[in-house]
């Protein structure tokens, strides 16, 4: 998949911009506030239906304006095949259309854009809690089985429910026994769905690492969210007493984690911010290998100032590995100086971007 056009409208700071993108690099250059995460944004956008930087709608919204829309167009196997345009106004009224089509929903608009992001704050993925993790093996279930988002809604109905019997006392263990059956089955489904991916991250994440860090030897350990060996209903049935006690469900896929360890150690406590970077740049290109193995499709990345906390070395090293990918690359810098090797690329288009505006170069 390739963004090819992109229309924003009242949109942060920008007041109309359009733009044609490269099917490869796109290079967006300009000091801070002049925009270019606003783009960055813009595109993230079509690809998860909310912002990374905000979770207040109104604050996309520029100024003195009632509401922003964004259109895009994107290729799939050579052709414009996906035309897409949203806009959510202050009130809170959101609309989406995908080739014509109104009334589409989040879900199946972001189905569309395999999109990946990568910015400072991107080592969450490790330091962080594990819903972080979660949501990154998720994104692969998500884009390599689409159904799969059926058995993950299913999954969240029976959570809720079930957390809402435990809320109630002790007196629902008869109703809740009849929902832990669906409980336990969709569970397993997921953990399936989950853990026919891992050997290939696992091995993917090998490779890129050795590459990107190989002073280093990071392994990935996956938890289901409970011991498997004695399983789901043993482990509920164990666990009942304490769920009733804090009227929440305390084993679950809600509850697993992907651990990323030098040895014995978690990697979040030894590793320096730039390998913590570089090791996150590799478990992504490992899922984009992943993706890109199990659906012979593309992501697209999202460099959002690919120079923080990373030498020249390696931000080469990276784009490098996703400009040979094949995926389609946006990525933002400060200055043109942070991207020296930008020449050698031949096949990529350059924006200047100041103060809402861009233009190509």
């Amino acid at each position: 998949m390739q963004i090819t056009h992109l229309e924003l409208t009242q949109f942060r700071n920008f007041h109309r911009a359009k733009l044609e993108f490269n099917d490869s690099l796109n290079v967006f250059i300009g000091i801070n506030g002049s925009g270019k995460s606003s783009l960055i944004e813009s595109l993230y956008f079509f690809g998860y239906g909310r912002s990374f930087r905000t979770s207040k709608s109104k604050s996309l919204i520029g100024n003195d304006h009632k509401e922003y829309s964004l259109y895009c167009r994107a290729r799939s196997n050579g052709t414009d095949d996906v035309k897409v345009g949203v806009a959510r106004s202050l009130g809170g009224e959101f609309r989406c259309q995908v080739n014509g089509e109104h009334g589409v929903t989040l879900t199946d608009m972001v189905t569309h854009f395999p999109i990946q992001l990568f910015t400072p704050q991107s080592t969450d993925l490790i330091i962080g809690s594990p819903s972080e993790r979660r949501r990154f093996l998720d994104w692969t279930v998500f884009h390599v089985e689409h159904s799969s988002k059926t058995t993950y809604r299913k999954f969240s109905i029976l959570h809720k429910q079930r957390n809402a019997l435990l809320k109630q006392g002790r007196n629902t263990k008869t109703q809740l026994a009849v929902w832990d059956e669906q409980f336990i089955d969709v569970a397993n489904q997921i953990d399936q769905l989950r853990c026919s991916l891992i050997g290939s991250i696992k091995a993917h994440f090998d490779a890129v690492l050795g590459q990107f860090l190989p002073e280093i030897k990071l392994e990935i350990e996956y938890n289901a969210g409970w011991d498997k060996e004695r399983g789901l209903r043993s482990v509920l049935k164990d666990k009942l007493d304490s769920d009733y006690q804090y009227g929440s469900t305390a084993a679950g896929p809600h509850k697993a984690d992907l651990r990323i360890k030098l040895g014995k150690t978690l990697a979040s406590e030894v590793l320096s911010r730039g390998q913590l970077r570089m090791a996150v740049a590799a478990l992504q290109l490992a899922q984009t290998k992943t993706y890109n193995q199990l659906t012979g499709k593309v992501p697209i990345f999202l460099l959002d100032d690919l120079g923080a906390e990373l030498d020249e070395e390696k931000r080469e090293l990276f784009l490098d590995a996703l400009v040979e990918s094949k995926s389609q690359v946006f990525v933002t810098a400060i200055e043109l100086q942070q991207l020296g090797f930008i020449k050698k690329y031949q096949n990529k288009k350059m924006f200047h971007v100041e103060h809402g505006s861009v233009k190509e170069e």
